[in-house]
Parts: C-alpha cells; sequence; structure tokens
C-alpha cells in the first residue's frame, strides 16, 4: 500500500492518464526504494537499556495474556488439575475463594470498606503468587496459552494493545535522529501528492455536474418536441373528422332534395353521390397515409431519443467507474496518511526548524503547481464546452435535415 501512495498521485497529475486505459502501472524500482525509509536501518537493540525496556514489555504481555486467561482456568480447574499440578492448583483454589469473597462483600448493601481493602491486597498478592508458580511451571503456562480463543473480548482487547504497544516501542528504539528526519521529508512529499489528488477529483467532480446539467437539457428538448409531435397529430386527426362530418352531412342535405325535387332527377343525383363518396373515401385514404407517416415519424425520433439516451448513460457509467477507483484509491491513501501522521506527530518540533529553511522554496513550487492545475483545468473545460458544441451542431443539422423531408413530403401531396 505505501507503494501504491506514492506512485498514484504522479500519475494523477497526468490528465491523459485519466482519459487511457485503467490498467495499473507497473511498480518502479524507486518506487519500492522509497518503502525502505518506513523501515528502520537497525535490525537489533544495541543499547542496554532499549533491551532491557524490551524486556519488560515482553514480560508484560507475557502475565496480560496468563492472567486474561485465568477466568476460564478458575472455571474448568478440574479439565487442567492433572496437569497444572497440587501446588498451583491449591493456589488458584485460593485466588478463586478470594475471589468469591469480594464477590460477595460488593453484593452487600453496606460493605466494610476496610475490610474490602485488605482482601483485594490478599486478591492482588494471591495473583503474583499465580503468575510466579505458572512462570515455575512452562508446560501449564504453554497449555494455558493455546486456549487463547477462550479470552474475554476485554481481554483481547488488552493483550492486542499490548502487542501493539511493544511493536511501536520497539521501533522507536530502533529508529535515529537521522532516520526520523528522513520519515519526515518522505511523509511532506506525500502530503504534496495528496493535494494534488483533491484538485483532480474536484476537477472530475465538476465535469460530472456538468454532464448531467446537459443530459437533463437534452431530455427537456426532446420531450418538447414529443409534446409537439402529439399535438400536431391530435389537431390532424381532428380537422379530418370535422371535414367527414361536414362532408356527409351535406350529402345527406342534397339527397333529401334531390329527393323532393323529382323523380326525373334521380339518376344524376345518384351519380353525384357516387362521386362524392368516391371523394370521401379518397380523403379518408389520404388522412390515413398522413397519419401512417405521423407515427412513422413518431417512432423514428423517440428510437433515437432512447438511442442518446443509453450512449448517455452508458458514458456516464464509465466515468462513474473511473471515479469510484479514483475515490477508492483517495480513501485508502487518507487512511495510510493518517496512520502516518499519528505515528510521526512526536516528530513535528524536530523538523520545525528544517521545515522554515524550505519554506520559500516549497512556496514557489507550490504556486507553479497551481498554475499547472488552472491550466489543466482550463484545458478540460474547453474541451467540455467544444464537445458540446459538436453534439449541438449535430442535433441542429438533424433537425433541419427531418424539416427538408417534411417539406418536400408535403409539397409532393400539393401537387397530386
Amino acid at each position: 500500500m505505501a507503494t501504491e501512495l506514492a506512485v498514484l498521485p504522479q500519475q494523477l497529475d497526468d490528465p491523459t492518464q485519466l482519459k487511457g486505459s485503467h490498467t495499473p502501472q507497473p511498480r518502479t524500482r524507486a518506487a519500492k526504494d522509497s518503502l525502505k525509509i518506513l523501515d528502520p536501518a537497525s535490525k537489533k537493540l544495541s543499547c542496554l537499556e532499549a533491551q532491557h525496556i524490551a524486556s519488560v514489555l515482553e514480560e508484560c504481555i507475557r502475565k496480560a495474556e496468563l492472567s486474561t486467561l485465568l477466568p476460564y482456568c478458575l472455571h474448568s480447574l478440574d479439565r487442567f488439575g492433572v496437569m497444572l499440578g497440587a501446588e498451583l492448583t491449591g493456589a488458584l483454589q485460593e485466588h478463586r475463594r478470594l475471589g468469591d469473597n469480594l464477590q460477595t462483600l460488593l453484593e452487600r448493601q453496606e460493605p466494610q470498606w476496610g475490610e474490602m481493602g485488605a482482601l483485594q491486597q490478599a486478591i492482588r498478592s494471591s495473583l503474583r503468587n499465580v503468575l510466579r508458580l505458572f512462570q515455575a511451571n512452562p508446560v501449564a503456562c504453554q497449555t494455558l496459552r493455546a486456549e487463547k480463543g477462550k479470552r474475554d473480548p476485554a481481554g483481547q482487547e488488552l493483550v492486542r494493545g499490548l502487542t501493539e504497544l511493544q511493536g511501536i516501542v520497539f521501533e522507536k528504539l530502533l529508529t535515529g535522529p537521522a532516520e526520523d528526519r528522513e520519515r519526515a521529508r518522505y511523509v511532506q512529499e506525500v502530503a504534496l501528492q495528496h493535494h494534488k489528488n483533491m484538485v483532480v477529483v474536484s476537477a472530475l467532480e465538476a465535469d460530472v455536474e456538468a454532464a448531467i446539467q446537459d443530459r437533463d437539457t437534452e431530455i427537456s428538448k426532446k420531450n418538447e418536441m414529443i409534446r409537439q409531435l402529439k399535438s400536431s397529430l391530435h389537431q390532424t386527426e381532428k380537422l379530418s373528422d370535422d371535414f367527414l362530418k361536414k362532408t356527409r352531412q351535406e350529402s345527406d342535405k342534397q339527397l333529401q332534395s334531390d329527393q323532393k325535387a323529382s323523380e326525373v332527377k334521380c339518376g344524376k343525383l345518384q351519380q353525384e353521390i357516387t362521386q362524392l363518396r368516391s371523394q370521401l373515401n379518397n380523403l379518408i385514404t389520404e388522412n390515413c397515409e398522413s397519419e401512417l407517416a405521423l407515427r412513422k415519424r413518431k417512432y423514428k425520433v423517440e428510437t433515437e431519443i432512447e438511442n442518446w439516451i443509453q450512449k448517455y448513460d452508458a458514458d456516464m457509467g464509465e466515468k462513474q467507474v473511473e471515479l469510484e477507483q479514483l475515490h477508492a484509491g483517495y480513501t485508502e491513501e487518507q487512511g495510510e496518511l493518517k496512520e502516518l501522521e499519528e505515528h510521526f506527530a512526536v516528530l513535528d518540533q524536530e523538523y520545525s526548524q528544517i521545515m522554515e529553511e524550505r519554506r520559500l522554496a516549497r512556496e514557489k513550487k507550490e504556486q507553479e503547481e497551481r498554475e499547472l492545475v488552472l491550466m489543466i483545468r482550463a484545458a478540460t473545460r474547453i474541451q467540455a464546452l467544444w464537445k458540446g458544441y459538436k453534439v449541438r451542431k449535430m442535433m441542429k443539422s438533424k433537425k433541419k435535415g427531418k424539416k427538408g423531408k417534411g417539406k418536400k413530403g408535403k409539397g409532393k401531396k400539393g401537387k397530386k
């Protein structure tokens, strides 16, 4: 993880890598060598005082492991009786008796504090005696340690904390002042790289927000176009129904008038009725063809809208996956950075003078980095605007082509 922490910010500095393949870059020799800064140069304690501190911690952990397993051992004393021996078994029974007496004393409504203090002192002495007997019996000690799974959660937490403390103290004893200064320099470099990552993530979030707004705008335009087409189709159907109704009314009136006028004109009127009916059928056929053409046009527009939505969703899915990967890397780096900051917080006072001497150089470098970030952000926005312009231009050309086709079709119908 430390190698990825050193390599990832350098990859994020190059905006072309964000648009390319997601194949992870191979780890370089320089990135692997940077990990050696976090490891102590010496592997053994040469100072007598350091060895004494390490031995004290080790003895404390050993006693804590045995002490946290004593409740389970006292509960299963019959099981361990043969292995522990008579002396150790008797000491454990005495310790259990003292514990029961203390519990009984605590359950009283008005306990006697003097008696309780003496009993607590006896329990501490008994515990020291039990631990001493365990130390003299390596087999019993090893057998009880093998039952570490029976330790209660509080005991597990205590042993784990002491073990972590032992590792931290041991690493601190192995680390010299020169190594501390080198580690401080490495932490500063990691902090600068983290700042670059934050700038890149902010730019990506702005691009995602702009893309979402463009998608909403396009969907609104398509919905408005569909509404207009539906309204036009509804008006066409209404005009066709009105025309049919009017034609039928005129035909009925004419038929009644001709029947009342004369039987002589019956044949002529019959021919006129036939002609009117033929015209009516032609109009109905013409209206049906117009309706079918409008429905096809509507289906084509809806299909194009769906294709654009699917393409946009696919692009946004890829961007979302890329953003999640960057966010996961950032979260992991943030955790490691937090651990490093906690681990080396005590070194702030020792390298404050060195940091003051480098402040001027760092401010100049940060200024150059800010200018580079501004240039990258400007280039990214220009690319986004150019892509939006091309899409809008393509949509306009499609709209013009559809309108031209619609006008040609209407002109041909008029000539007929």
